[in-house]
């Protein structure tokens, strides 16, 4: 019976050293974050700082694996079913997580119950754009057409469902407006005809370029305050209480991913946002990223609040992907 007991104890001291050892070996192997969205977008662009300097620290390739599909739930998706050993990550955004989780008839996971949250990395407001030879010079002139000439004034996003698409939903839903919402099938249409004159104006969160080169015009921005970027722009808010949109971007991870590893990652990642080194170079324009770093439990938080901010919006819109 004591050697029993011995063998016992002796196991359940193993067990309860497992979490710290997982951490210590952790990892093993490359790490794979699944990106579910093509190559290049500005996001990719900007995770990939944070994943290099990861990659250091955890002395392990940090390999993107890009899987697009269905507005980036296809990769999230298979996220969410793959091992959950710390060893695949995924970038997880407003179109999978919130609110793009409640566009959806049918979705293979749950935003919260399927993943572990372990860091938001940043914001990425959306600009209301117009062609610099628009006559509207502010986003009160604009306004006041879109009343004026109701049914007959149009705009585009970077598709449905998409945080630019829903600042403008919401802007119509606020002010109580009648605006023709036009989808294509990706951005750059979208800016081909604005910039062509075919479309009025285009929520967009890559518009850097473009406005330095003086082809569009900046009327307002999403964010909550105006952007250090462009601090002559309003936030829309100024002119539509309450009327905040922003795309978002953080690394998960599956849910039953060991607490040890997701505690080390988030660790190293808050870490590695810190180093003034890294918040230099993701405030470059090209990124178009707000820093804005959340350990887990405030990043659940966060999603929690982008849930419960569009749930009404999309349900007033009646608007859903199947």
């Amino acid at each position: 019976m004591k050697l029993h007991r011995r063998n016992a104890l002796m196991g359940l001291g193993a067990l309860a050293c497992l979490p710290k050892a997982w951490s210590q070996t952790y990892p093993t192997q490359a790490i794979k974050l699944i990106m579910p969205f093509t190559p290049g977008t500005s996001s990719e662009n900007a995770l990939r700082v944070v994943l290099d300097r990861l990659s250091e620290n955890l002395k392990q390739a940090v390999v993107v694996d890009n899987r697009p599909g269905a507005g980036s739930t296809l990769g999230t998706e298979q996220a969410a079913r793959a091992p959950a050993d710390g060893h695949t990550l995924v970038a997880t955004y407003n179109s999978s997580i919130a609110p793009g989780s409640l566009l959806y008839s049918k979705l293979g996971y749950d935003p919260l119950k399927d993943f572990k949250h372990i860091a938001l990395v940043g914001v990425f407001p959306q600009y209301m754009v117009v062609r610099t030879e628009h006559p509207a010079k502010t986003v009160q002139e604009f306004l006041a057409t879109v009343r004026a000439k109701p049914g007959s004034v149009n705009y585009s996003s970077a598709g449905v469902g998409t945080s630019g698409f829903l600042a403008g939903e919401m802007l119509k839903q606020a002010l109580k407006l009648d605006m023709v919402h036009v989808a294509y099938k990706g951005p750059a249409q979208a800016m081909t005809d604005l910039l062509g004159g075919r479309l009025d104006m285009v929520m967009t969160s890559s518009a850097a370029s473009l406005v330095a080169a003086g082809k569009l015009r900046i009327l307002a921005v999403t964010s909550e305050k105006r952007m250090p970027l462009y601090p002559d722009v309003p936030a829309l808010s100024e002119v539509a209480p309450n009327v905040q949109a922003v795309s978002w971007v953080g690394i998960s991870a599956p849910a039953a991913t060991p607490a040890a590893i997701t505690q080390r990652l988030e660790r190293e990642i808050l870490s590695i946002l810190a180093e003034p080194a890294i918040k230099t170079r993701l405030a470059d324009p090209i990124f178009g990223m707000a820093l804005t770093p959340l350990g887990s439990d405030k990043f659940v938080e966060f999603i929690q609040k982008e849930l419960r901010v569009w749930a009404p919006v999309i349900k007033t819109g009646n608007i859903q992907i199947s």
